[in-house]
């Protein structure tokens, strides 16, 4: 099958744009509902104090911890970045910013029983590889004197590498320190894009992290690519995409870029009139999708693709695939403690967030504080409408009867809204329902995220 070509009768799992407009009306952006309920619902009347409580409570439920470690600094700054970061030429930023960050671990972990496993770890930003060696190794030291890092084989823990800022000797250091899973950032190996998105990076370097990920043994390594930026075309994408595929990633992520120069002021320097028309968007889209469905790939939902025997693919297959803030996981859910500046927490019957600025986060550490700015105590409801959101997004299903046998609730009667807000994308063919039954069809998973919003009881 060529590159261009359009796939109408594909695989199970993967996605037809035979009707082009479902993905206007729908669109491709919006929340991610890596957890519900969504940050902007928080309200500031949470306090540290609901915090201390809920970790209270997380120790009395037994469930493993998940943690993520917000790293805020690039060594570059790409044009196309929606990140929260602070773009720095000297790591000596990073060492009043790593001293905060212990300073929470240390407020935080007061109120953790130090015996629970931390099965899951993350570390994101911005670039963790931003660090110095030595940096990085007192970070995974603090974080084990303060929470205990788990050693088992069945851990899962990540970090996102940056190709420009690594090399063999980095991924050696970063498997000495426990990781098993590398995300990396691609983005796109033309060279015309990279220059219009300020990111040069040669398709060298990516290629020899990935042998020496392979020869390292990491457990497994995903890959970044993004599409609609400015002078991609559906023929520069399926280059790129063809020769991603040949090095063979365990999994692709392929995000969708969104222009908001009113929010982010690096996508000021992007010219709106090299970005890729509707059209050649759509046609981008397609041939990548036709593409990854030729190379075996599974579409596990939204912007990730796996690789069939991959822990993600064989976790969904099996009805186990979960979802948290750091994104899906073949792990049991556990309670998750987000560390560093705009860290998301979800733990003991509440979802929080630190502040989004510097500034009022080291401000809050420094009075004494733990950091967290906004939050919300969770009902019922949430609790209900939330696990309607992860079994929509991890099962591409979803039992009404189940549901409602677990909540002890009539669950179609209880979620009419939600039902009645799916009717556009089912009169689309995006889902499907038959009795109390709920189906995202192949079309329908790259826009299961907007699927999930219908259950959002907080959206305006």
């Amino acid at each position: 099958m060529s590159a261009r070509a359009v796939v109408d009768d594909r695989p199970r799992g993967t996605a037809s744009l035979r009707d082009a407009g479902v993905l206007r009306r729908h669109g491709a952006g919006g929340p991610r509902y890596t957890s519900y309920p969504r940050a902007d619902s928080f309200t500031t009347t949470f306090s540290d104090a609901d915090l201390t409580t809920a970790l209270a409570r997380s120790n009395a439920s037994g469930r493993e911890l998940s943690l993520y470690v917000h790293v805020p600094f690039c060594r570059h700054s790409c044009h196309h970045c929606a990140c929260t970061r602070v773009t720095e030429q000297s790591t000596r930023r990073a060492e009043p910013y790593l001293s905060r960050l212990d300073r929470e671990m240390v407020l935080t972990s007061r109120h953790l029983e130090g015996s629970r496993e931390v099965s899951q770890l993350h570390w994101g930003g911005g670039t963790p590889t931003f660090l110095t060696l030595d940096q990085m190794s007192d970070l995974i030291d603090r974080l084990d004197a303060r929470f205990g890092l788990s050693g088992s084989r069945q851990r899962d823990y990540s970090i996102k590498v940056d190709p420009r800022d690594a090399d063999v000797f980095t991924l050696r250091h970063l498997q000495a320190l426990g990781f098993n899973r590398l995300s990396l950032s691609v983005l796109d190996l033309d060279p015309r894009v990279q220059r219009a998105i300020n990111r040069h990076q040669p398709r060298v370097l990516t290629e020899q992290l990935i042998d020496e990920a392979h020869r390292l043994g990491f457990r497994s390594l995903g890959l970044e690519l993004v599409y609609g930026l400015p002078g991609q075309t559906h023929e520069s994408v399926a280059e790129t995409l063809e020769q991603v595929i040949a090095m063979a990633p365990a999994r692709l992520s392929l995000f969708p870029y969104e222009h908001r120069p009113e929010r982010f002021a690096a996508q000021r320097r992007i010219r709106v009139e090299e970005l890729p028309p509707p059209g050649e968007r759509l046609a981008i889209l397609d041939v990548a999708l036709a593409m990854l469905a030729e190379a075996g790939y599974v579409h596990i939902g939204m912007e990730l693709f796996a690789r069939p025997e991959d822990p993600l693919a064989t976790a969904q297959a099996r009805g186990l695939l979960s979802r948290s803030l750091n994104g899906y996981s073949a792990l049991a859910p556990a309670d998750h403690l987000g560390l560093g500046v705009g860290a998301l927490s979800r733990l003991g019957g509440i979802a929080a967030r630190n502040p989004l600025a510097l500034a009022d986060y080291e401000a809050r550490l420094d009075a004494g504080r733990l950091p967290v700015e906004r939050g919300l105590r969770l009902t019922d409801d949430d609790r209900l409408r939330a696990r309607a959101i992860e079994r929509l997004m991890c099962d591409m299903r979803l039992d009404l009867a189940l549901l409602g046998q677990e909540f002890d609730l009539d669950a179609p009667a209880h979620l009419r809204d939600a039902l009645a807000r799916l009717a556009p994308a089912e009169r689309d063919g995006l889902v499907r329902r038959s009795g109390q039954r709920l189906e995202v069809t192949p079309a329908g998973r790259l826009l299961v995220h907007r699927l999930a919003a219908a259950f959002d009881a907080h959206a305006a």
